[in-house]
């Protein structure tokens, strides 16, 4: 999370370009802007199969022949730029570092101080709110929806139509008024534009969203291709999946049978900057991806997700908390009684795992299964693949004081 003055120096420029672009040629034209995704490969002739081929390779996590989805988009969560950049949070998520499938982000609390739930990340659906804080401002409020915020390096402008900036630090948000906008913070980079495109990227890994129903995500060898017509691939180093969405598809070339994929859902409005207003955090919410953990359907801990777990519980012990929670969450597929099980049993196997390897942190284990989303499972009465694939998740939440 530490920003470097590079990443500013660019961003500055590319904001400028951005905004100088925008003003002369209109909003969505001066943008970054993806094309569609490639096309897909040659479709199969066959009729479908009536029964599918056991034993092929499957995605760590998912079905036999299943591809997973092209992910969200998801912004920082906006309301905690402040926060974020000091105190206990900022503290873990320097000892975590890159741990695969492993995030790191503020705790909300209310005025009590109490954990609030289900705020989860700030998803690119939006909801055209933004909220912006630091402990002793100054703001300046001109009567007519403007105004702005200095301290420390933080600059809030707010223009009163839902447009404005943020700069804090070497991370800048501009956000358009009008359900696009910018994000940057020298590391990760997110754009999203009015027709329900956008993208995200962060070094070697990177989303694209065309709005169209198609999408692409690339992580290093692995690529993940939805076209927006039921068919797709994923691709590795060792696994070959492709689904030609008329119910086959291949593993590494043999025939399999597979559901179409659904749409890759449109992007929703960029958050607006209409509101500037605290919001405390208490401490720090590691989430970790239970596909990075688990097989599909199961609590038992991988072999594969040691070297993930050995270097969490090494940033832990460095961060000794002597207490916290580890709360397993699920999607909504399955029955309430499968998913609070599930959910039970997946936290307690992170919290045994931690334990073995000596990470003294006395913590609550709770399962909340399908209850507490952090994304839609459904989408205009779709099912959303990808908000399913975060609600899939065990969280750990360390207390502490922010500075």
């Amino acid at each position: 999370m530490s920003h470097t003055v590079r990443g500013r120096a660019a961003l500055v420029a590319a904001s400028l370009l951005l905004l100088t672009a925008c003003g002369a040629s209109g909003s969505d034209a001066a943008r970054e802007r993806p094309d569609r995704a490639p096309a897909p490969t040659e479709r199969s002739t066959r009729e479908p199969r009536t029964t599918p081929t056991p034993q092929v390779p499957a995605v760590a996590g998912y079905a036999p022949g299943e591809i997973p989805p092209v992910p969200l988009i998801v912004l920082p969560d906006l309301s905690m730029l402040d926060a974020s950049l000091a105190g206990f949070a900022l503290d873990v998520d320097a000892a975590v570092g890159d741990v695969p499938g492993v995030t790191v982000t503020p705790t909300h609390c209310d005025a009590t101080g109490a954990v609030e739930s289900g705020r989860g990340a700030l998803l690119a659906y939006g909801d055209g709110s933004g909220v912006f804080t630091a402990p002793d401002g100054s703001v300046v409020n001109y009567g007519d929806g403007s105004g702005t915020y200095a301290l420390n390096g933080t600059t809030v402008t707010v223009y009163g139509d839902g447009s404005g900036t943020y700069a804090a630090g070497g991370t800048s948000v501009v956000s358009y008024g009008d359900g696009s906008g910018v994000y940057d913070d020298g590391t990760t980079h997110v754009y999203v534009h009015t027709d329900g495109s956008g993208g995200w990227s962060r070094g070697d890994r990177s989303v694209v969203n065309y709005g169209d129903g198609s999408g692409v995500y690339t992580d290093g060898e692995v690529q993940v291709v939805n076209y927006g017509d039921g068919s797709g691939a994923y691709t590795d180093a060792d696994l070959s999946v492709q689904n030609h969405g008329d119910g086959t598809g291949l593993v590494n070339g043999v025939p399999v049978e597979v559901d179409p994929l659904p749409q890759v859902p449109r992007l929703g409005a960029f958050p607006s900057m209409g509101v500037i207003a605290p919001v405390p955090s208490c401490g720090a919410t590691l989430t970790l991806d239970s596909g990075v953990l688990f097989d599909f359907g199961s609590a038992e801990i991988r072999p594969d997700a040691d070297a993930a777990l050995d270097a969490l519980a090494t940033a832990l012990a460095g961060v000794a908390a002597p207490a916290g929670s580890v709360e397993g969450h699920t999607d909504s597929v399955s029955s309430p009684a499968l998913n609070q099980r599930l959910s039970e049993d997946r936290a307690r196997a992170v919290a045994d795992a931690l334990a073995d390897r000596g990470v003294g942190t006395a913590f609550d284990v709770v399962g909340y299964g399908e209850d507490r989303p952090v994304a839609p499972n459904e989408v205009d009465g779709q099912d959303n693949p990808a908000g399913r694939q975060l609600n899939r998740r065990v969280e750990i939440l360390l207390p502490g004081v922010t500075s």
